[in-house]
């Protein structure tokens, strides 16, 4: 599997609060962009896979709601974060 639990907790340890707090705001938004960068590069080697494109799009919906929650409940946490994953500032 691309993504183990070795990454997982690693990235949930750099963006979380701790390594095992996987349902911080923060820890969920580096997951899903860590995903959603794995299923870009597939797809750009396969064009044609609809249902990885559905997936994806889906990925990026959840990614966008949660980066609106944060913005709404605290703008220094949104900030830290599009800056430390290195986003767009979508929310405006």
């Amino acid at each position: 599997m691309y993504l183990g639990k070795e990454a997982k907790a690693e990235i949930f340890a750099k963006h979380g609060k701790a390594a095992t707090d996987t349902g911080s705001t923060e820890g969920q938004v580096a997951l899903f962009t860590y995903r959603i960068a794995h299923l870009t590069g597939h797809l750009k080697k396969n064009k044609h896979d609809y249902s990885t494109q559905l997936s994806l799009q889906k990925l990026v919906g959840k990614r966008r709601g949660l980066l609106a929650y944060l913005f709404k409940k605290d703008i220094e946490r949104y900030r830290a974060i599009i800056k430390a994953l290195q986003l767009r500032d979508i929310i405006k």
